[in-house]
């Protein structure tokens, strides 16, 4: 059984890349999408407010942004 996602569509959410993501940029980005997945992290599709990029994200790497 797939656990809930914990953000929402529309959330602006700041991106923590890890280790192998150096050249993903930090900083805010809005949810998108929340994807289907059978691991315990779930996954969101997000944009980020600054350049407009979107991609696919674990929610271990993201924490509630301030706006």
């Amino acid at each position: 059984m797939q656990q809930p996602h914990t953000l929402a569509v529309g959330q602006s959410v700041e991106l923590i890349p890890g280790w192998y993501d150096a050249g993903v940029p930090r900083g805010a980005y809005t949810i998108l999408r929340l994807l289907p997945n059978e691991g315990a992290d779930r996954e969101y599709r997000v944009r980020h407010q600054r350049d407009g990029q979107e991609r696919v994200v674990r929610e271990s790497q993201l924490r509630l942004g301030l706006t």
